[in-house]
């Protein structure tokens, strides 16, 4: 896979993340009176304050983590 498409990979899940779990989510949060994570953070932060790390981890369960550290 060459350098470029391995950018526009990353550009494309990049964009489902920020998504927040897409639109009918989005509206789910709004119409509980909710707001996203990053909506939250927007509010609570100065614009271009906050820098987002890892975005691309995944969420571990806890049944997943104790299988893990039973293995080691």
């Amino acid at each position: 896979m060459s350098t470029q498409a391995k950018i526009e990979k990353m550009l494309k899940k990049s964009e489902v993340i920020l998504a927040a779990g897409g639109e009918k989510r989005v509206a789910k949060q709004h119409e509980a009176g909710k707001m996203t994570a990053r909506e939250r953070i927007a509010a609570l932060l100065d614009e271009g304050s906050f820098v987002e790390l890892n975005r691309f981890v995944k969420q571990t369960s806890a049944k997943r983590r104790k299988n893990f550290l039973a293995k080691v």
